[in-house]
């Protein structure tokens, strides 16, 4: 990484549909990074930029919580741009599974971090402001998982967070998940290198 050996911040993406790993390999690579060289790398989720729930209440797209319109593409691009060049410390949003709404100043990026690690479903769509993503990716990766594995996870991510019964459980993803993760497919071939994940359900 050129940039990031020169002293420039750089931003590696991790892309691919809802239930792909993609938090627990961002998350792997960040602690990677700081085991070589403390304070290095810092991970940035996307989740963070879901509009607020009451706002999707108001719009009446909680049925669709997650889908690319329930989310704030456009702040997260111009944070993300102001992460790359940012000579102070810049706090940002995450997103809490236990209460399914956004987090203020979740994580902190710090001068010292030369690599962030950006995590999320849509960083390589074309559509909307989620087209400003991938100038601002110095390598963008994705990670592919078998469409049955995703159902399997999703179904048992949300029966774990023990939020809704099983069957709003299983509309949701038929209705909701699984054709975000349709469409997060087709923008697959934007990334620079394709993971195509076997793994355990």
């Amino acid at each position: 990484m050129e940039s990031a050996a020169d002293g420039r911040r750089i931003a590696i993406g991790l892309a691919g549909g809802p239930g792909s790993g993609k938090s627990t390999l961002a998350v792997e690579l960040v602690a990677m990074l700081n085991a070589v060289k403390p304070g290095s790398a810092a991970y940035v989720p996307m989740d963070g930029f879901h509009m607020r729930h009451a706002k999707i209440e108001a719009m009446g797209q909680t049925d669709y919580k997650g889908a690319p319109h329930t989310f704030e593409g456009a702040a997260f691009v111009t944070f993300l741009n102001r992460l790359k060049h940012a000579n102070d410390a810049v706090s940002g949003p995450g997103y809490s599974r236990k209460i399914e709404d956004v987090v203020d100043d979740a994580f902190t990026v710090v001068p010292d971090v030369k690599v962030l690690v950006v995590e999320g479903n849509y960083l390589l769509l074309t559509e909307g402001p989620w087209a400003g993503v991938k100038a601002l990716l110095n390598y963008a990766v994705f990670i592919h998982v078998p469409r049955d594995t995703v159902r399997d996870r999703l179904m048992k991510r949300h029966g774990e967070e023990g939020l809704f019964s099983a069957e709003r459980n299983k509309a949701h993803i038929e209705r909701n998940d699984l054709p975000n993760y349709d469409l997060v497919e087709a923008s697959r071939d934007r990334a620079d290198v394709i993971f195509d994940m076997v793994v355990d359900r």
